[in-house]
């Protein structure tokens, strides 16, 4: 019976156009990027950076290259949107719709009917960074040759180059581990979605904590308070970059994102238990 429900909230997701905003916006977005990297100057930059180096530029300006530039503001920025935009719909939009009131006539649970909502916002989430994984990998190589790839994050201190097959795994790995940025930002959205606000009131509230949390993050007098925000611990994605990974950094945020999400639900499911439907 879960796995029917859970398949009925994916048919209901996935049967909204809505949802499929964020596909659309990445594939167009990542195109026009990739257009712009092959029809002007924008990547002489990155080949001094690598002449500097001692590297060779034609060995690096690659399709894993473009893809990993275009992954890192898109990632920051549009993902966010998107997940919150889902998040905030999951519970939210069928209370304003009243199709919440029937749902909730049948034999059901409200812990269960928001465990399997919270699940189909899950998938979602991996599905959007798939999609823009594999939208930015294609686009890319529609544009320029395939070849090692060069990453520079000088916010983090990573300056890293790998051949094609390094190349390739290091940005698997960062977009199997950006999905749990997807999922914490969809839950925190999914939190305010148990509330009785509307479904835009619940994405706004949670695009301004997570904007607020990023604008004091990168305030550089709170430097030293830096691990306790939320931020901190959602870019851990970006560390897959790195030539050797800090499997420490990687666990302590992976740890504070778990406690983060199950911390989403439990507040969620808690006032929504409490919540009267009817009125």
């Amino acid at each position: 019976m879960f796995y029917l429900q859970l398949r009925n909230e994916l048919w209901k997701l996935f049967g909204k156009k809505r949802t499929y905003i964020g596909f659309g916006a990445f594939l167009v977005v990542q195109v026009l990027i990739s257009l712009l990297f092959k029809l002007t100057k924008a990547s002489r930059p990155m080949q001094r950076l690598l002449e500097g180096n001692g590297y060779l530029p034609e060995d690096y300006i690659s399709a894993l290259t473009i893809a990993t530039v275009m992954l890192i503001p898109i990632a920051g920025l549009l993902l966010p949107l998107y997940v919150a935009l889902i998040g905030g719909d999951l519970v939210a939009k069928e209370a304003e719709d009243g199709t919440l009131r029937m749902i909730l006539a049948r034999p059901i649970s409200r812990v269960r009917l928001l465990t399997t909502k919270w699940l189909a916002g899950v998938v979602f989430s991996f599905c959007l960074v798939a999609a823009l994984a594999v939208f930015g990998l294609v686009f890319a190589r529609l544009t320029f040759p395939w070849g090692g790839m060069f990453v520079w994050m000088p916010e983090h201190g990573i300056f890293s180059v790998f051949n094609a097959s390094a190349g390739l795994a290091h940005y698997l790995a960062a977009n199997l581990m950006l999905t749990s940025e997807a999922v914490s930002l969809m839950g925190l959205a999914f939190m305010f979605s148990c509330f009785n606000i509307k479904p835009a009131a619940a994405t706004i509230l949670a695009l301004s904590i997570s904007f607020v949390d990023y604008i004091m993050f990168h305030i550089p007098f709170f430097s030293d308070y830096q691990a306790w925000f939320l931020t901190y611990h959602l870019q851990v994605w970006q560390w897959m970059f790195q030539e050797d990974f800090n499997w420490a950094r990687i666990m302590e945020s992976m740890s504070m994102l778990a406690g983060f999400n199950l911390t989403f639900l439990f507040v969620g499911c808690t006032v929504f238990q409490v919540r009267d439907i009817k009125s």
